[in-house]
């Protein structure tokens, strides 16, 4: 029996892994400290989950247009000029099985064999595979703590050839929780466009960033270039990664392309979770969200300054999403072994920087601060004790007496 190259060439994406195994040390009976995973703690606003209980009381619920509810792509549409200031047509919105759908959909819509696209290099992993399925050629960009490991006019000029369609951004970016100054991300659009490309923005932790210094939220891409490609997702802001909800902001040119595709490979997103997605920006949710944002800036700066007591270096601190990428080249140990080691032996599960990155790949790892305080503060104890371990420090010596 043939299976598809594509199928066989695919990688797997280890933060799952990692998962898996944190679980399987649970089903044992340890008690592991879970920061491998970008899934937020507090799920769904009360109002989204009545919502779901209430379009599940056993009404009909048919298949939605191919684009989704026209309700909830106009409160997105509300959402983008109330929140960030931007008019956007609700004809330009495409509401898909969540921010991963969307990203399927965009790729297939702009990429061809042979075509080139720019990612950073570290990126979101997924989209790699995304572009090879589809036979173009995912090229990964250097970047550096310098440039915040995000792309800027610089890199891209470089790594720019005659086969290049597309450049893919996130803004903020997982793994590393860094946002593209507004004024680079200008002119990096500015630059794409006038060599004929497709920007491909991902926002779907635009609302989990720090707000600008004049308290102003942060800028979303559409404010400069209206035709970018943009990916937004109820998983992050929202809390609803199970609900798979997500969304794209498209040029007019691409909608019906997008409509084509997203009726073959999908029918639709989920009916009920986009009915109940509307209670998502009644203002009780929108305040909610807001003091959950609030929350995750005050659990990073614990992270970070847990980390640093224990000598572990973040070498660009993050301003949005929620994870920090952590040097950890200096413990004796690349990413890889470094993660099953104190998943193993402190049972804390982060995530190897070898999903994300071909040059910090062996040397970082993705911590996510999306759980509890509690469960933050215990896993950077079990860190500092792993690595006092393995310094041959004791509980008299300093470093140890600060934890």
């Amino acid at each position: 029996m043939h299976i598809a190259q594509r199928a066989l060439e695919t990688e797997p994406f280890h933060a799952l892994a990692f998962g898996q195994r944190a679980a399987e040390l649970e089903a044992a009976g340890h008690h592991v400290v879970k920061l491998s995973i970008g899934e937020p703690d507090f799920g769904a606003p009360p109002a989204v989950r009545e919502a779901m209980r209430e379009a599940m009381d056993g009404r009909p619920l048919p298949y939605t247009a191919a684009l989704g509810l026209p309700a909830l792509r106009e409160t997105l549409a509300r959402f983008y000029r109330d929140k960030h200031g931007v008019e956007v047509d609700p004809a330009r919105i495409a509401i898909t099985a969540g921010a991963s759908a969307a990203l399927l959909l965009v790729t297939a819509a702009t990429t061809d064999p042979g075509d080139d696209v720019l990612l950073a290099d570290p990126s979101y992993p997924c989209n790699r595979e995304l572009v090879r399925s589809f036979g173009g050629r995912p090229v990964l960009v250097p970047t550096s703590a310098a440039s915040r490991y995000q792309l800027d006019t610089a890199a891209v000029t470089r790594a720019w050839s005659d086969r290049t369609t597309s450049v893919m951004m996130a803004s903020p970016s997982n793994p590393t929780g860094t946002s593209i100054p507004p004024a680079e991300l200008a002119a990096l659009c500015d630059l794409v466009r006038e060599r004929g490309a497709w920007r491909i923005v991902d926002e779907i932790y635009l609302d989990l960033a720090d707000p600008a210094a004049d308290g102003t939220p942060a800028r979303t891409v559409l404010a400069h270039d209206p035709d970018a490609i943009v990916i937004g997702s109820f998983s992050k802001y929202f809390g609803m990664t199970g609900w798979r909800l997500g969304w794209a902001v498209l040029p007019e040119a691409l909608v019906p392309v997008v409509e084509r595709l997203a009726m073959n490979y999908f029918l639709c997103a989920s009916a009920p979770a986009q009915q109940a997605a509307l209670a998502a920006f009644t203002p009780d949710s929108l305040t909610i969200c807001e003091e959950r944002r609030v929350e995750l800036a005050a659990r990073r700066a614990l992270v970070l300054a847990g980390l640093a007591d224990i000598g572990l270096p973040v070498p660009v601190e993050p301003d949005g999403a929620f994870y920090v990428y952590i040097d950890v080249s200096g413990t004796g140990s690349d990413a890889w072994r470094f993660c099953e080691e104190v998943l193993q032996e402190a049972h804390v599960a982060l995530t190897p920087g070898r999903d994300f990155a071909v040059a910090t790949g062996d040397t970082h790892v993705r911590l996510s601060y999306a759980a509890s305080r509690a469960a933050l503060s215990e896993g950077i104890a079990r860190l500092g004790a792993f690595l006092d371990a393995r310094r041959g420090l004791t509980g008299d010596s300093p470093a140890a007496r600060r934890r």
